[in-house]
């Protein structure tokens, strides 16, 4: 298995979770009972584990998180007028 990223992010975790499944790629999430008995402090991130064979698909899928969280920022950004 891959580690594909390590992060407390719900919300990543779950687009993730659902874009990979639609992509038809087996995806595994560690740590994320222990990242709840460690409360709100966040102190343990969970990790995204993909077949290492879907390594290149997995890792387009984060780059168009990431993508699209910045351009989301960015329209965040210019509707405050900056």
């Amino acid at each position: 298995m891959y580690e594909l990223v390590r992060t407390n992010d719900v919300v990543l975790i779950s687009w993730l979770q659902a874009h990979l499944k639609d992509a038809g790629i087996e995806v595994l999430v560690l740590d994320e009972h222990m990242s709840i008995m460690d409360g709100s402090i966040q102190a343990i991130p969970r990790r995204i584990m993909v077949p290492e064979e879907d390594k290149l698909e997995a890792q387009a899928l984060l780059a168009e998180a990431d993508r699209l969280a910045a351009q989301d920022l960015s329209g965040s950004r210019d509707k405050m007028g900056k």
